[in-house]
Formats: structure tokens, sequence, C-alpha cells
């Protein structure tokens, strides 16, 4: 039978036969198109009742390379630049001679002073981007790679002198006022919204007067790590401290334009840097960056100061899996010879005296 479309859930499959001059030369298939309309997954059927034609008659073409793979790729500008040297290292190799354990040997190649999450970062998840990009539209190897494991990570920061993934110290209301104290209104207010709202310093920074809606106490934030555009509540101080900024024009560093009116007047999630710095020297207190400040400190100020749960604040700081932020925002703030005083501190002993109600009489 000739390949067939049909639909199971959301998606379209293909099943049948590819078929040359009246007889079967490729399948049986039982295949999703991975198309979600009918058009899509029709095109998917001629796209590899051609590719299974062409293989029949001339025989299997050149294996593809990683160069070939790179042209059908559309990435951002960002990961352009990360392929730039992957590319030049291993551009001429087929696609099936290339294993998870060649990609992440890049790394001390390519990064011999980096830490094995950037190596997984810059490196290992761009390639692999493009490899399985290349086999969704031609069908040629996929490819998985394992993680670096921690070994990997610790003999890496042993090599580099440096250790990676060091824990960072949460803002919590004290820092949070010293910083307001010794800042401006934008920067003050600033802080204060990431901490209220978890959000990130680029949503922060890219909010404009049309983002703000005052009557019900909510302000946009634009999609950012896989969510979605959202419309978050704030309190109402926050509100009225929003409304008392002017907005300002800031200016593209790359082209010397002005930019749309911004609440906070920042133009890009970088510019804040060096005037927390300064505040922070003014005010007496360490430097934390806006992620420590904001995220990092709303979660461990609900779930471990106010012992709010861990499922509601997820849900209140936008994240879709709870135990993601448990894992990496949550930080524990007793000190460890507390808790190795706890194992030496007396128990209260039951008291054994019995009251004269306890006591059974003689008669009993």
């Amino acid at each position: 039978m000739p390949l067939q479309i049909y639909k199971r859930g959301r998606v379209y499959w293909a099943k049948g036969w590819v078929e040359y001059n009246g007889r079967p030369i490729a399948g049986p298939y039982r295949r999703s198109t991975k198309a979600s309309t009918e058009a899509g997954a029709r095109d998917w059927i001629n796209r590899e009742t051609e590719l299974q034609i062409r293989r029949h008659v001339v025989g299997d073409e050149p294996s593809k390379t990683f160069s070939d793979a790179i042209m059908l790729y559309n990435g951002s500008p960002k990961t352009a630049k990360q392929l730039i040297p992957i590319v030049e290292e291993i551009g001429d190799m087929p696609l099936g001679a290339i294993s998870g354990a060649l990609l992440k040997g890049l790394g001390p190649k390519l990064k011999p002073n980096a830490s094995t999450d950037t190596w997984w970062r810059e490196i290992v998840t761009p390639a692999s981007a493009v490899i399985n990009n290349a086999h969704e539209l031609e069908g040629t190897p996929l490819i998985r790679v394992k993680p670096y494991d921690k070994f990997e990570r610790i003999a890496q920061d042993k090599r580099r002198g440096k250790p990676s993934r060091v824990e960072r110290t949460p803002a919590d209301k004290e820092w949070i006022e010293a910083f307001c104290r010794a800042a401006d209104p934008y920067n003050a207010a600033l802080v204060r919204f990431m901490f209220e709202t978890a959000a990130r310093i680029d949503q922060a920074v890219s909010i404009e007067p049309d983002d703000l809606r005052p009557a019900e106490n909510k302000v946009r934030v634009k999609a950012q790590k896989g969510h979605p555009e959202s419309w978050i509540t704030v309190s109402p101080q926050m509100m009225d401290e929003l409304l008392d900024l002017p907005p300002k024009r800031p200016k593209n560093r790359k082209t010397g334009k002005l930019m749309k009116p911004r609440v906070f007047g920042y133009g890009s999630s970088t510019g804040y840097n060096t005037r927390w710095k300064t505040i922070c020297k003014r005010a007496g207190i360490p430097y934390l960056s806006a992620h420590p400040a904001g995220r990092h400190g709303f979660f461990t100020e609900l779930v471990v100061r106010q012992g709010v749960d861990p499922v509601t604040a997820a849900k209140a700081g936008r994240w879709s899996d709870p135990n993601l932020p448990m894992r990496i925002y949550a930080h524990a703030e007793t000190d460890e010879a507390d808790v190795r005083a706890r194992f030496r501190t007396n128990h209260v002993q039951p008291d054994t005296v019995q009251t004269p109600k306890s006591k059974k009489s003689k008669k009993e």
C-alpha cells in the first residue's frame, strides 16, 4: 500500500510503503511526520518518497557532513558565533562519525580553561542541535550526549584551579533595604521589583510604560526561557513606585539610536552592573548581581525564611517544575555549627513524678 496519512492526537502519521514503478522499495512505515497539519504531512511524504526513489535509482549519496548540517540550521547570532570554532574543528566529518564522546572531547581542546558547564552550554548543546536538526529534515543520524558527570566536573575544576557552580548568596530584606537607601529611585525600584516578582533582569529592563496596568496592579513581562509572555500581579506599593518613575529612552550601544521609553531606563540586561557596584560600595554591603538579588532572593525568602510551600512559590515565580528552584534557588541559612550542636543538646526528660490524681488508691 502506498504511503497514507492518519492522525494520532495532534500529529499526522504515515503508514504503508514507498513504491516505484508499481512495486515497494522502502518500508513498511509507521512513523510520525511531526506535522500538525495535513498539508505538512503530505509534504513530508513527498520528501521521503523522493529521497527513497533517488536512493533506489542512484544508490546512497555521500554522507552529509557537519558543515552540510550547518547550512540547514537556522540558529541565533549567539549560537552562530559558538558554532564557528566547532565547524572549523569537525566541519568535514560525516554526521554518522560524530559521537557524543567526540563532542564532549572538544571542550578541553577549544576551551581548556572553561568549566564543564561552559563546555556543555557553548559546545555540546549547539553542536547537538545542528546534528539533530539535520536528522529531523534529512533523516541523518540522531545524536544523544551523556552529560558531564560530577567527577569530570571536579577534575576540570582542579585542572583550571577554579571551582565551578559556586553557590550564590541570595538577597534578603535587610540587603534590599540597605541597597535602596543608597540607590536612586530607578535602581531602588528595579531591585525591589525583581525581589518581589522573581523577574529576570532582561524581563525587568524591557518593561515599557504600556506594560503597566495600574488599575489591576499588573505588569507584563516578556517571554523568556521557554515561558510565554505573561501579566504578573505586583503589590499596590510596587505599582505606585513604578508609576512615580518618569520613563527614560536609553541609547542603543551598537547603533547609537534612542530606543523606546522604558520604565527603569536601561537599554540592555548588563547596563545596570557598574551602577549597582557603586551603590553596593556606598551602602557598605556585598555586591550582588541581579540574579541572586532577584530570582534567588525571591525563592529563598518565601520558602526558607517564610515557610511558603515550594509549589506555591514556584508558581508565583513562574517555574514550571518546583524541583528546579528547590535544587538551584533555595539556599539553606542554618549555620552548620548550629546543626552539629543539635546532636549535643540534652533532650528534655519526661516528668516521671506522679501527680496525686494519677496515684491509685489502696482500694483499687
